[in-house]
């Protein structure tokens, strides 16, 4: 691509940035979870693989913190209780106390703080992905997925 030609894609952009023939961006195909691979298109040969490859954390299965908080959001959900607590049915006439009857409450508010979640974002096989390769082909990071 010459140097006045305005970049289209985001691997026309990077190539730019580099220039120098020492970094690109490729793309390829997930053969293989575990171990990770990627066959890299246009070079049957090349399977990028552990040994030369990077995964950034994002495209893994990671565990993270979070905090929910309801917020503007909806509450979908009754909570069910069991009839061990005790309050009054707020009715007219009263129909007497919950003690022992098994009830439900709608929430109004939830909140989660420092919450442990589990994200399952790991590639699968058969994705496509963004490579760069760096280190003139010595080495690869996994940048992203291919957008469909």
């Amino acid at each position: 691509m010459s140097e006045s030609a305005v970049a289209t894609s985001f691997k026309q952009i990077f190539q730019q940035i580099c220039g120098n023939g020492a970094s690109e961006v490729l793309q390829g195909t997930v053969i293989s979870e575990n171990p990770f691979k990627v066959k890299i298109k246009g070079d049957d040969k090349l399977i990028v693989g552990p040994n030369n490859a990077y995964v950034p954390w994002h495209l893994t299965d990671y565990t993270t913190k979070v905090d929910i908080e309801k917020r503007d959001g909806a509450i979908d959900s009754l909570t069910f209780v069991d009839g061990d607590h005790h309050h009054m049915y707020p009715t007219s006439p009263p129909h007497g106390s919950t003690t022992d009857t098994a009830h439900q409450h709608a929430l109004d508010t939830y909140n989660i703080y420092q919450a442990t979640i589990k994200v399952y974002n790991a590639l699968k096989i058969g994705e496509e992905v963004h490579v760069l390769s760096f280190n003139h082909g010595k080495q690869y990071f996994v940048l992203d997925r291919v957008a469909k």
